[in-house]
């Protein structure tokens, strides 16, 4: 398939994904038609990867993007991961030219754990 026109673009989470392509099936289901191969396997992968709600991701990523040193798409990748531990936080964070201290690491990590 090639995309002709970009229409718009948006940040959006994986449990949002989830939500939209669970939309699409049912819609799909309830009609009659088949859904194609790619469909089936990307819903099959958001909902191995989607551990919260679409509406806790929305809040988790609202509440990160208040916090200082915080962008835009960092916030959506930790709500996309949701990592557990230091080490998965600071891969996140590997490419910046900063490092957070483990007081701010662990204040991310309390927010993460607390959305779960």
């Amino acid at each position: 398939m090639k995309v002709k026109a970009l229409i718009s673009e948006e940040r959006v989470t994986l449990p949002e994904i989830r939500e939209e392509l669970l939309r699409i099936e049912a819609s799909r289901l309830e009609s009659g038609k088949e859904m194609s191969y790619e469909l089936k396997k990307s819903i099959e992968h958001v909902n191995h990867l989607a551990k919260i709600s679409s509406e806790a991701s929305r809040e988790l990523v609202s509440v990160l993007l208040g916090m200082e040193k915080m962008k835009p798409d960092i916030a959506y990748r930790i709500a996309n991961l949701m990592p557990v531990n230091r080490d998965e936080l600071r891969a996140v964070y590997a490419k910046e030219r900063f490092t957070l201290t483990p007081e701010e690491l662990d204040s991310i990590l309390d927010l993460v754990s607390s959305k779960r």
